[in-house]
């Protein structure tokens, strides 16, 4: 959850390293704080609450070191406060230390370092590391943090500093993202790309057990062993604009809008030029493969599992395998049957989800295939997989995910067909047509964004219900889950999504009158079924809002307000009518004055279980 930086060059450590933490900011905090190496003394100063807190205590007093390293928390162990945001240190202010991930020993380490007279001063789990640095060390800075890793049991990302060695910051990684950053005469660390790239476009992004010595004229990486690693260096080659919010209010607003380029270039290239086929060159499966799979999970969780809800249905339909869609929080635990006839696929936005990345080597382990559905080229779930596809969705700042989840539908959707050409379950005739409205769905979504004055009158309206309610059938039910979190994640409005033939076995009682209920009727093969159920509702006095596509004249007889998607194949409207679900839950929480981008409790890479 947390964003880490770190700097060491010539210039004042301090700026790079405030500016980094705001461009962090999206994924989520409750303190900050920074530790700059004066020389003679490590500067520290922490603040709970907002970077602007920390600004503040900063105010004219701002320290001149050229090495320092900072942090953002998103509280694991021990409550949002002064004491607890990092960075930590040991007893004697000899080294510092800050920490993305979880130290799942440290309770049995810190009551050893207690009983050895260690002083802590807060409810960390991070704390121990400091202390535990400060035990082993005995002069070679580099020795002892390879020491206390294989003391450290737990998912991390670790940089250090000491008072002893100013020249140098070290860094380690296991299973949450580090990206170290090329500059000439400077170095910079991050745990995520957009904190450096107005600073540098050439980044080392560590693996797993690796360890990164940083100093201001040159970077080596080694093992834990000691051993040297060869790096190859990345270059980034998206522009520091795109982390910008381009004129919008907020970020999430222009990643609503940017759907229609994200789908667009996710799709581009995977296209046969005659429309006649899907090119995936990241797989290499055939006929014989996929006759040898004989079940299929799609793990994932919170929007991605939404996605994969979706996803589940287009395989079933079209490659007629048998598909089970698992929580990665629930997945491993639960013992799964899982052999080598099984194909595991895993979706993740930022390819960290720590449930997610969990439940991928655990597959691997019981002997599955396994592939990824991610938007992060190098994270540690594509990198982890057999085989992986990535969605080219840019840069998502808001913890609210949406044109990754558009991305992931598509890539579900070509996958699907993909997989239906391989397998021959599908007509050649078909899966022209189908690619043929494919190709339109990017022009569709930006015809679905360019009337939103309805959706802000709605948002208006009913903003202010503390419950709502969405039904639908088939995959408007999917959709209908997808909307429901998204009105819940930002304007903190109870809303839940229900099956619309579930709506007799319990839910009707809480329908009363003037309740909202967001009414999907897209799904032609479940249409009439699902209009009964709109007319249960309306039956109970409920407002009903209906998404519908275009054309349909029969729904706005029975609703109180109807919003139309562009009509194209009942497989693909989920990707149209998410899109007014989106708005809704945007307008709803500027309605009620909620910090959009960054909701209360949530951040966007969930890198802790």
């Amino acid at each position: 959850m947390c964003g880490i930086v770190g700097y060491i060059g010539g210039k004042r450590a301090v700026d790079f390293l405030l500016d980094g933490l705001t461009k962090l900011e999206y994924r989520g905090y409750d303190s900050a704080g920074v530790a700059v190496n004066c020389g003679d003394n490590i500067f520290i100063e922490k603040s709970v609450g907002r970077l602007d807190s920390l600004k503040e205590k900063l105010k004219n007093r701002l320290p001149a070191g050229t090495v320092g390293i900072g942090h953002t928390r998103w509280a694991t162990h021990g409550r949002p406060s002064d004491l607890n945001a990092h960075p930590h240190t040991d007893c004697h202010g000899n080294f510092v230390v800050v920490h993305n991930g979880i130290i799942e020993n440290f309770m049995p380490l810190k009551e050893e370092l207690i009983a050895r007279g260690h002083k802590f001063i807060s409810e960390t789990d991070t704390e121990v590391v400091a202390h535990l640095l400060e035990e082993v060390y005995t002069g070679d800075f580099v020795s002892a943090v390879r020491e206390v890793l294989n003391k450290i049991e737990g998912s991390y990302s670790l940089v250090f500093m000491s008072k002893m060695h100013p020249d140098v910051l070290l860094c380690a990684k296991q299973e949450n993202p580090l990206v170290v950053g090329l500059g000439k005469g400077e170095n910079f660390i991050a745990s995520d790309i957009p904190a450096i790239i107005s600073y540098t476009r050439d980044t080392f992004i560590l693996n797993d057990g690796e360890i990164a010595i940083v100093k201001k004229d040159s970077v080596q990486v080694i093992n834990r062993q000691g051993g040297l690693v060869d790096k190859k260096i990345f270059h980034v080659s998206w522009n520091a604009e795109a982390a910008e919010k381009g004129g919008y209010e907020h970020f999430m607003l222009k990643e609503i809008n940017e759907q229609p380029k994200a789908v667009r270039d996710t799709m581009s290239k995977r296209i046969a030029k005659d429309g006649a086929s899907i090119i995936l060159d990241e797989l290499n499966w055939d006929k014989n493969f996929l006759d040898g799979i004989n079940k299929i999970y799609i793990v994932a969780c919170g929007t991605a599992y939404h996605a994969g809800l979706v996803g589940k249905f287009y395989i079933e339909k079209l490659v007629r395998k048998l598909v089970e869609v698992d929580l990665a929080s629930e997945y491993r635990y639960r013992d799964p049957i899982v052999d080598d006839k099984t194909l595991v696929i895993v979706i993740s936005q930022s390819g960290e989800t720590s449930d997610t990345l969990a439940a991928l080597k655990e597959s691997k382990r019981l002997g599955a295939k396994t592939l990824a559905i991610t938007n992060v080229v190098g994270s540690s779930i594509a990198r982890e997989a057999e085989n992986v596809i990535h969605t080219w969705a840019g840069p998502e700042i808001a913890v609210a995910s949406t044109k990754a989840y558009t991305t992931q539908l598509i890539l579900m959707f070509m996958l699907a067909l993909y997989m239906a050409q391989t397998a021959e379950t599908i007509s050649g005739d078909e899966l022209k047509r189908l690619i043929n409205l494919l190709k339109k769905i990017p022009a569709q979504i930006s015809e679905t964004l360019s009337d939103v004055e309805p959706i802000k009158t709605f948002a208006r309206q009913y903003g202010f219900n503390e419950d709502v309610f969405y039904i639908g059938r088939s995959l408007d039910y999917c959709v209908a889950l997808e909307g429901a979190l998204k009105l819940k994640e930002i304007s903190y409005i109870h809303a839940e999504a229900y099956a619309s033939g579930e709506l007799k076995h319990g839910t009707l009682a809480l329908i009363v009158e003037g309740v909202p209920v967001i009414a999907l009727a897209t799904q032609k093969s479940v249409y009439d079924k699902t209009l009964s159920n709109i007319k249960e509702v309306k039956a109970r006095d409920a407002i009903v809002i209906g998404i519908a596509a275009a054309g349909d004249t029969e729904l706005e007889k029975y609703l109180d307000h109807v919003i139309f998607v562009p009509e194209t194949d009942e497989l693909l409207i989920p990707l149209l009518t998410v899109v007014p679900l989106q708005l809704l839950a945007y307008y709803a929480a500027i309605t009620r004055g909620c910090d959009v981008d960054k909701p209360r409790n949530l951040a966007k890479s969930v890198t802790v279980e």
